[in-house]
């Protein structure tokens, strides 16, 4: 990726298109606390902001802070989860309530190296709490980031399927020293990607950085690595292990075996996706052929 000649030209445009078009998020007022910027970056991973604030607002009506989560068994974490997808983030996130309950007094830890030790936390999500919730100056790289990068500094329509040294690089080189410019840029950047410098569309017409980017310099040149292909649903084995936790969750105790086949005919599949739930700890079996979700209370 190449280097951009003037860093500060950048900076102005996107920080104050950003001071104008930023959108108003719960987790992003000053009201926001750590344990809310931390709920809202697992919540926030692969999963639109549209389908994540009613469930985020509600997780911290119920769980204002780690403790409160920490003291309820994990099948309760999964079920209000909801529909968001990946369930397995639910259950790291009460895992790293727990331990920040356990290791930190309860109070979510604000460097890098202290968050990047709690279950399930990398190092995107241990840069982005840092940086949001604690004002540290560090690089935050999400898909949106890279793909802002990508056409402004290098050029390319994508950004490389994973993060290469010289993208990460680029990206260090170009946070502002100042930390709280730093935490303002990166939220910034992320926001230009998910408002204007999208995928499939982007509007460059309202890009305030048009002038300065290398793709559109280039003529927009269409992307030349391997053809890009959207995530299938319909009949997958993520549409069916959606629906048996679906079942789980709406419960309001274990379920049976003959629940369990309702779901789907598809035997193979059905048990398939079952096994790999019960694999990853979202569901738990008991005796006489029933299931519920972890650490759920048994009926009586």
């Amino acid at each position: 990726m190449t280097s951009l000649a003037a860093p500060e030209r950048l900076h102005e445009r996107v920080l104050e298109w950003y001071s104008t078009a930023a959108r108003d998020l719960p987790w992003r007022t000053d009201e926001a606390t750590p344990w809310g910027i931390f709920v809202s970056e697992v919540m926030l991973q692969q999963t639109p902001v549209a389908r994540v604030l009613p469930v985020w607002l509600e997780w911290l009506a119920r769980w204002p802070e780690p403790a409160d989560l920490a003291a309820q068994p994990p099948g309760d974490a999964v079920r209000a989860w909801g529909r968001l997808g990946y369930p397995r983030r639910a259950l790291r996130l009460h895992a790293a309530a727990v331990a920040i309950t356990e290791r930190f007094g309860g109070m979510v830890p604000g460097t890098e190296a202290e968050l990047a030790t709690l279950p399930g936390v990398g190092t995107y999500t241990a840069a982005a709490v840092s940086t949001f919730a604690f004002g540290q100056r560090t690089t935050v790289v999400d898909t949106n980031v890279r793909r802002v990068l990508a056409r402004a500094v290098g050029g390319d329509a994508y950004a490389a399927p994973s993060p290469t040294r010289a993208e990460l690089v680029t990206a260090a080189e170009l946070v502002p020293p100042e930390p709280p410019r730093a935490r303002t840029w990166s939220v910034a950047v992320m926001e230009l990607g998910a408002l204007v410098c999208t995928s499939r569309s982007p509007r460059c017409g309202a890009c305030p950085i048009r002038d300065l980017c290398a793709w559109r310099l280039a003529g927009s040149p269409a992307h030349e690595g391997p053809p890009r292909r959207g995530q299938a649903w319909e009949g997958t084995d993520r549409q069916m292990r959606g629906a048996l936790l679906r079942l789980l969750r709406e419960s309001d105790g274990p379920v049976s075996r003959e629940q369990i086949e309702a779901v789907s005919p598809l035997a193979l599949q059905r048990e398939r996706c079952l096994d790999s739930l019960v694999a990853d700890g979202l569901v738990e079996p008991l005796a006489r052929d029933f299931f519920q979700l972890p650490g759920a209370r048994e009926a009586s």
